[in-house]
């Protein structure tokens, strides 16, 4: 699915489009023989020069010309936030492709289809590979941010088949059902993020959790994942303590000799 998607996104932008100008940054961040570059041959831009334009926020470059230092660099943003591209947390810089930064929205319609074909891909890996949560959290949070909508993410990941995606869901509806009781789940970047879409979407995936609980019943993860869903349904409080409610209530017993 990857390397399709990979293909897909070399053939629609093979021919990247033209810059008008030499590119204009901050050169306090990014030097003009990196500014260079950067207007030159995409494939020819060094790892370092991209890493450091992906990271760099859209008001240090101009306005006309980030979105397209993007489509002409987004065959080498999607290795290198792929499996063997670097071992980072890209979530941030997709965040930066948003209608405040490179306006995916407004690329053309094959650019778009091709882009979020990666996007399925990366989000299938994450899902089904055992990362972090925060890694799939974020990777979900920038991706809609690029996007501006959620729930066809969402959706994809409740579409994904197998037993690796099985437990991956469960995982992840199990860490945002229980910030949600909490009240502590939050979009850190995302600021046109509404967390009750999450809220929203988790019972929807109740039959498919209660599935996985019956065919492992000592996982206490998917047990507890539909008190979780249970308890959100009801509107009722968290059952467990917040993690750092116990703090300093639970002082040791003194020794006895």
């Amino acid at each position: 699915m990857w390397r399709q998607a990979l293909a897909e996104a070399d053939r629609v932008f093979a021919d990247p489009p033209t810059l008008d100008r030499p590119v204009h940054g901050c050169t306090y961040c990014t030097p003009e023989s990196d500014l260079r570059l950067l207007g030159g041959d995409p494939a020819a831009v060094p790892d370092d020069v991209l890493e450091n334009f992906l990271g760099e926020v859209a008001s240090h470059w101009d306005k006309d010309q980030y979105p397209l230092l993007w489509r002409r660099l987004m065959p080498r943003a999607l290795r290198y936030w792929g499996p063997d591209g670097t071992d980072i947390d890209p979530a941030r810089e997709i965040g930066r492709l948003g209608r405040d930064g490179a306006d995916f929205t407004t690329w053309p319609a094959p650019e778009r289809a091709a882009v979020e074909q990666a996007f399925r891909a990366l989000l299938t890996l994450a899902l089904i590979d055992g990362r972090s949560l925060g890694h799939i959290t974020d990777l979900i949070e920038g991706i809609a941010h690029a996007t501006g909508d959620l729930l066809p993410w969402l959706d994809h990941l409740a579409a994904v088949p197998g037993p690796q995606a099985d437990a991956g869901l469960v995982r992840l509806a199990f860490d945002w059902a229980t910030d949600l009781l909490w009240e502590d789940f939050r979009f850190w970047s995302w600021h046109d993020g509404d967390p009750q879409t999450i809220a929203t979407w988790l019972p929807t995936q109740r039959p498919r959790i209660a599935a996985f609980a019956t065919r492992h019943p000592r996982c206490k993860t998917a047990a507890d994942t539909l008190i979780a869903l249970d308890r959100l349904q009801a509107g009722a409080g968290s059952p467990w303590l917040y993690p750092h409610s116990t703090y300093e209530t639970l002082p040791l017993a003194p020794p006895t000799f």
